[in-house]
């Protein structure tokens, strides 16, 4: 899970940045205003206490704070991760932070800081200022907003220094530079995690073909559940005769076998830089135990992809390829293929649908040749993770 904190003085750029980082990296944004006022609205208890020493005039607690900030946590355990922008605001709520991320079995995995000088700070605000015509945005105000920032930030800055996650990025820059900088940053953090990769497309689309060719060029772990499988039934293992037994009845092998198989590979595989699921999952329920697995080994998805076909596209693939290599076997491939088919149209799309909500599933147009394909798919895991090229 990628979890950043996002700092810089008023007129930084902040907020530009910080939708930047939320649509590319699929963060959750957390500014304690922002979640104190949805429990306000919401009129939970803890909104309620908030609203209370809000109107008294008093500031809310840190203890009402952070039990709202692991709420919200908890409530979009399907982010990649957070982001957080104004909190810790001060040394006490960085240990409190800190805290918070132990428990629950993440951590604060880089601080951002966009650094500006005073000057630079003022003009860009009270040219902001001008142009919008707040009150606020007037040299005195700002000066003391600023000092303010400072007198608080350092001691937070100076943990996160001592605990080595401390990133400065010059503001003076053009925001796409700044954007860059930021950018590059992120890589390395994601680059420190298991990059795990799904493809999915229709029976005959080529997947077993892409994914072993990601996981030879990204030093991925080829999860592919079929080979998997396969192996287990020429090693004529225990597992590999229930395999087999599944097989014969042309019936799909469970869930239970399918688990096994995978977190066995998930525990043996320590160098791998992080792996490639093909044939898994293939179901709602599948989808689940998978991003229970990998929470486990405190990973999870990190890109999706579909190779993007008609039906009638892939059915035609599917029998060339078969024709091709001779493997066609009319009386068994026919009912096998019909019952593979509408099992990824009555069950997997659904998976499919479930990752873009929460990642946003990369479209590849599958009719194209190998090679651009191929192209295309290298293209997007090289655009959110540079350090991969």
């Amino acid at each position: 899970m990628l979890n950043i904190a996002l700092f810089g003085p008023p007129g930084a750029g902040k907020g530009t940045q910080s939708e930047y980082l939320i649509s590319k990296y699929n963060l959750y944004y957390i500014s304690t205003g922002d979640i104190l006022r949805k429990e306000i609205a919401k009129r939970t208890p803890l909104g309620l206490e908030a609203e209370k020493i809000m109107s008294s005039g008093g500031l809310v607690s840190d203890e009402i704070i952070v039990q709202i900030i692991e709420k919200t946590i908890k409530n979009n355990s399907q982010a990649s991760g957070f982001l957080f922008d104004g909190f810790p605001r001060t040394y006490v709520q960085a240990y409190i932070l800190e805290g918070l991320m132990l428990k629950l079995n993440t951590a604060l995995s880089s601080l951002i800081s966009i650094e500006l000088k005073e000057e630079e700070s003022v003009n860009r605000l009270v040219q902001r200022g001008k142009i919008s015509g707040r009150s606020d945005d007037n040299e005195s105000v700002i000066r003391k907003r600023l000092n303010e920032y400072r007198t608080k930030t350092i001691p937070v800055i100076d943990f996160y220094k001592e605990r080595g996650i401390f990133q400065a990025v010059d503001g003076s820059q053009d925001i796409k530079d700044v954007k860059k900088s930021i950018s590059n940053i992120m890589s390395k953090e994601l680059h420190k995690e298991l990059f795990n990769v799904i493809i999915f497309g229709y029976p005959g689309s080529g997947r077993a073909s892409y994914a072993k060719a990601i996981s030879e060029k990204y030093g991925l772990e080829n999860m592919d559940m079929s080979k998997m499988l396969k192996t287990e039934i020429a090693n004529n293992t225990l597992l590999g005769q229930k395999i087999k037994a599944h097989y014969e009845n042309e019936e799909t092998v469970s869930d239970e076998i399918a688990v096994q198989l995978i977190e066995e590979k998930l525990e043996k595989s320590h160098n791998a830089n992080g792996f490639i699921f093909k044939g898994f999952p293939r179901t709602l329920v599948q989808s689940y135990i998978l991003d229970g697995l990998l929470k486990r080994h405190q990973s999870s998805i990190s890109m999706v992809f579909n190779l993007d076909m008609t039906a009638i596209e892939a059915i035609q693939m599917h029998d060339n390829k078969h024709i091709t290599d001779g493997s066609m076997n009319k009386d068994k491939s026919t009912a096998n293929t019909i019952r593979r088919f509408k099992e990824h149209e009555k069950k997997t799309l659904h998976v499919i649908n479930k990752y873009n909500e929460q990642y946003g599933v990369k479209k590849i147009d599958g009719t194209l040749s190998f090679d651009e394909v191929f192209n295309q798919i290298c293209l997007e895991i090289e655009s959110v993770f540079p350090d991969f090229e």
